[in-house]
């Protein structure tokens, strides 16, 4: 069943699970997140496939990610710092320009990714991953960890590794969580060799 949701179009990918810092300072965004914060609804962040992030309404690529804002400080006047994280993905099905500008999606909703074991060929990827949460901490990780489970394993390593956008946008449309993997793995050999 299709739901309409406000969408943030941005240059980053955000998974399912993760978090998000935004500084929020364009009238449409300004309004869109009041409203979010108001409703305690949750908007939809899609990586940029055509345009920017700032002026004309840029091109989204069709999946997204749909987020709730978990904390929020305006520490001036017309800037808003959110927090946000990271919920089930999505496709737009439709999508339309408000008069300000701010696009509005018809999205479904993609189904979760089951959890699968990260397979024993894998577990270089994992310990990668738990040098990186133990550097950076709750705040950018919180808990609870799921080492074992190759979605969550998959997902937080696409967000941290230095990888182009539509790199981590394909990794975000895929839904076979151990190819994820494999993919990443591959992309960290080649970083160490």
């Amino acid at each position: 069943m299709s739901t309409t949701l406000p969408l943030f179009p941005l240059n980053t990918v955000v998974f399912p699970g993760g978090r998000l810092p935004l500084r929020i300072f364009e009238q449409r965004y300004l309004e869109m997140v009041k409203q979010a914060i108001a409703d305690d609804a949750p908007f939809g962040i899609c990586a940029i496939r055509e345009g920017s992030e700032t002026g004309s309404p840029a091109l989204p690529y069709m999946v997204g990610t749909r987020v709730r804002i978990t904390e929020w400080d305006m520490p001036e006047t017309g800037i808003l710092h959110i927090d946000t994280e990271a919920q089930e993905r999505f496709v737009i099905r439709h999508l339309r320009s408000e008069p300000s500008g701010l696009l509005i999606g018809e999205v479904d909703a993609v189904s979760a990714e089951a959890a699968v074991a990260v397979p024993s060929d894998l577990a270089l990827v994992v310990e990668i991953l738990r040098h990186i949460v133990d550097e950076h901490g709750a705040a950018r990780f919180p808990e609870p960890h799921a080492f074992d489970d190759a979605a969550w394993v998959g997902y937080r390593l696409s967000e941290v590794l230095p990888l182009k956008l539509s790199t981590k946008q394909n990794l975000l449309e895929m839904n076979d969580s151990v190819t994820r993997l494999h993919i990443l793995a591959g992309f960290i050999r080649k970083q160490i060799n």
